[in-house]
């Protein structure tokens, strides 16, 4: 006989019942207290029918609770019985594991050979000599700075990406910055702001973005005068004006008047009883030409310090548009940092997460190219920012057309984040992207600081290792022919006969415009994005 829905919860929920009081009886448990737990169960069952929520509980009380436990850990189910190393998004387990070893500081070397399919589509590794470099030999900083800086950088080829206070926790902050003192790289404030917690003695890059927070005024505006006094400090090395993240591009946001606190309200210069805008666009700057006067302002502001602007690609004519006002204006930023839109740590809808925004190498690659086919790219340092963990990582992306690389979610790892994703939720386990004291006190910044360092230092030299395998001692010369990627079973190019990459001046030779980039270059206009 074919049992019925109902019929197989008449039975589920009899087997749980006998079940409770076998073990119960096995363990000698007082009579009363089978009739306690039975009356509880059926107590449940009472109000899960009489409940409208939820309809599974409705027609299989109880039981009905079991769906919903194994949705809950499903997240760790998948993480630690199910998937492979190499099958989890966004990080799988294999670089999860290299990042934690590095920061460990134990061993991080693999046994018997890749588990990777290298006949597999995609499968690609770089071109080494027979001539090797020692890795003493490999340079590990990069000077940031164009001809109107007046105080140039010395820039690591590797560094911590923006990520604000009150999106991770005051004791994960502490832990980078310190890590970035102990290790001599920089890392980047956020939009958030600059807060107390990034000033532990490490280098500083002060990014600005369209809520000016911490360099507004009382009527919630830019002011000279607030942002001079934070450029000015020693810690702060560099300002990035942030356009757009990869997690979601030009996309504004809200911070509600319940989650300000004294401390944020005080670090944001935002008051504290209504909610704060951080809008989708700068107030300060509407036009190519706009931003570059605005550069040139918080350059001069700042006292000749590097200045430099964030965005994740979207229209190629609004890049352009930028390199044309360059060219009018005479002014340049000392660096443009890529981001990607694999997103990062900032939380997002999931269209903008999914469908909105150019992957990092995509976008790289295009505003590598309008720089060179404008005539600028040597006056500007390129920063790719996303997805970034490895030292291989780290020569795919200089190869592209970066030269320094920043790195978010990796940084995040070393300080133990495990890939729950619960950014979002204030509920992060391991203290890192919460403001929930309960749980981030439990982060040692003395023990974590250590571990950025170690991982820093660790992925630096297995970049140094590499660039010095392929036979170079200047990361800088690395270029897309000494990349190499599986494009069928039977086909390998190199990347630079995947890409197409233009010559210097390319927009500026009147023999021939580039045809790929005529169109996006007509539309290009200096006052109008």
């Amino acid at each position: 006989m074919k049992l019925t829905d109902r019929r197989k919860w008449y039975i589920g929920f009899g087997i749980l019942i006998l079940a409770i009081i076998a073990v119960l009886f096995m363990f000698h448990a007082n009579l009363v207290w089978v009739l306690i737990l039975i009356a509880i169960l059926v107590a449940i069952a009472i109000y899960d029918k009489k409940q409208t929520k939820h309809t599974i509980l409705r027609n299989f009380p109880i039981l009905g609770h079991m769906r919903f436990i194994l949705e809950f850990f499903r997240p760790e189910i998948q993480q630690y019985f199910i998937a492979d190393d190499l099958s989890e998004k966004p990080f799988n387990r294999e670089t999860r594991s290299l990042v934690y070893e590095r920061a460990k500081g134990v061993d991080d070397t693999l046994a018997f050979g890749t588990e990777r399919d290298i006949l597999q589509d995609g499968y690609e590794w770089i071109t080494h000599s027979m001539s090797p470099k020692h890795v003493s030999e490999v340079e590990d900083r990069i000077m940031v700075g164009g001809p109107e800086c007046l105080q140039p950088y010395s820039a690591s080829r590797l560094n911590i990406s923006a990520m604000s206070f009150g999106a991770l926790s005051a004791n994960a902050i502490k832990a980078l910055n310190l890590g970035a003192k102990l290790g001599n790289f920089y890392h980047n404030t956020g939009e958030g702001s600059l807060s107390d917690h990034h000033q532990q003695g490490g280098d500083i890059v002060y990014q600005i973005g369209t809520g000016y927070f911490g360099a507004r005024g009382k009527d919630g505006k830019f002011s000279d005068e607030v942002f001079q006094k934070t450029a000015h400090l020693d810690v702060v090395k560099m300002i990035e004006i942030k356009i757009s993240q990869g997690a979601k591009p030009a996309h504004g946001g809200v911070l509600p008047a319940a989650k300000i606190t004294t401390e944020i309200a005080r670090i944001r210069n935002v008051p504290m009883d209504k909610d704060v805008l951080s809008p989708p666009a700068h107030e300060k700057f509407s036009t190519p030409s706009e931003l570059c006067y605005f550069v040139k302002e918080l350059r001069d502001l700042s006292g000749g310090k590097p200045v430099g602007f964030k965005l994740c690609l979207g229209k190629k004519c609004e890049f352009l548009g930028i390199c044309k006002a360059m060219i009018k204006t005479g002014i340049t930023p000392d660096f443009i940092t890529v981001d990607g839109a694999e997103g990062g740590t900032g939380a997002a809808p999931m269209e903008y997460v999914n469908h909105v925004g150019m992957p990092l190498d995509s976008g790289l690659i295009f505003i590598h190219n309008a720089l060179m086919g404008s005539g600028l790219r040597d006056k500007i340092t390129l920063i790719a920012s996303g997805k970034i963990t490895t030292g291989f990582d780290m020569i795919r992306k200089i190869a592209l057309g970066a030269d320094i690389c920043n790195s978010a979610r990796g940084m995040m790892m070393s300080i133990g984040c495990i890939q729950s994703r619960q950014c979002n939720h204030n509920t992060c386990p391991v203290g890192v992207a919460t403001q929930n004291p309960r749980l981030y006190k439990a982060l040692d910044v003395n023990d974590k600081k250590e571990r950025v360092n170690r991982y820093h230092k660790a992925t630096v030299h297995s970049f140094q290792e590499l660039v010095g395998a392929m036979g170079l001692t200047n990361p800088s010369d690395l270029c897309p022919s000494m990349i190499l990627r599986r494009i069928s079973p039977s086909k390998i190019k190199q990347y630079d006969e995947i890409y197409d990459f233009l010559p210097h001046g390319a927009f500026l030779d009147s023999k021939g415009f580039p045809e790929l980039y005529k169109q996006y270059w007509d539309k290009a206009d200096v006052e109008k994005f």
